[in-house]
């Protein structure tokens, strides 16, 4: 069973809904000489380019067995070598440290070079449309791959006004398996399975576990 969202968004909407971007209509995004986002549902610059978030079959593939991860916390050390590129997504996008964290963990179990059966790859197991659409080059390039992972959980949390369950679901499925489902969790075992492992790991990395 997932928890209830109530009791999850008591602890993450206020992180998970800046900057806010509209949830509606397309959205679009570009990165300036600074490093720095931006993003607009009114693009007035000519360097902005949509943001695919509808792509059929989800943006980030489910990770096969080969890349899934147990719903416990790993031990420090299977992510110390990537903490400060998760700092700086974190720090970037305005999400918890934690929630990278534990995305990361069930979809790769902190493997950097593990591939999905579907191509997925890396860390954040990002399919090559949705690496590209992030911006991302070279998606085994731990550092990118963090980066086009938070970047994509930031424009589905601002899609859902904060909704973590709806985020992760979108992210594991796609936002049009979410939308087909009422704007709810698509009955996939899988998602909802993901959805539960992912909270709960979250929930023991803020916690310190």
């Amino acid at each position: 069973m997932l928890r209830p969202r109530s009791l999850v968004g008591l602890a993450l909407v206020g992180l998970l809904c800046a900057p806010a971007l509209a949830s509606g209509g397309d959205v679009y995004s570009y990165v300036d000489g600074d490093g720095v986002v931006h993003f607009s549902n009114a693009p007035n610059d000519p360097r902005y380019r949509r943001v695919n978030r509808t792509r059929s079959g989800g943006g980030v593939y489910r990770s096969g067995p080969q890349a899934r991860a147990r719903p416990v916390a790993a031990s420090a050390d299977r992510y110390t070598q990537w903490r400060a590129h998760v700092a700086s997504a974190a720090a970037r996008y305005a999400l918890p440290e934690a929630l990278l964290l534990a995305v990361m963990s069930v979809e790769s179990n902190f493997d950097h070079r593990a591939v999905s059966e579907k191509g997925a790859m890396g860390l954040m197991q990002l399919m090559p449309g949705t690496a590209k659409d992030m911006y991302v080059s070279d998606a085994w390039d731990p550092s990118q791959n963090i980066d086009g992972g938070a970047r994509y959980l930031r424009i589905l949390a601002n899609q859902y006004q904060g909704d973590l369950v709806k985020t992760l679901a979108a992210y594991n499925a796609g936002p049009e398996a979410v939308r087909r489902a009422g704007g709810d969790v698509p009955n996939i075992p899988e998602t909802r399975e993901y959805v539960r492992k992912v909270v709960a790991l979250y929930e023991a990395y803020k916690a310190g576990k």
